[in-house]
């Protein structure tokens, strides 16, 4: 499960995103999570995934 704190879900995910995928995708896929309502909720707090950097900056 995934924090609903938008700043405590852009440490999870980037962390996640560092040590143990390749992408959002296979995050998203593996935590059987939506990637629009991950993308959407950091957008709120000014963030945007960044696919060559494999974060959310």
């Amino acid at each position: 499960m995934l924090p609903s704190d938008p700043i405590m879900l852009l440490s999870v995910v980037n962390m996640k995103l560092r040590d143990s995928y390749a992408s959002l995708a296979a995050l998203c896929d593996d935590l059987d999570v939506s990637e629009e309502e991950i993308v959407s909720r950091l957008s709120e707090v000014g963030y945007a995934y960044s696919k060559e950097r494999n974060q959310f900056v």
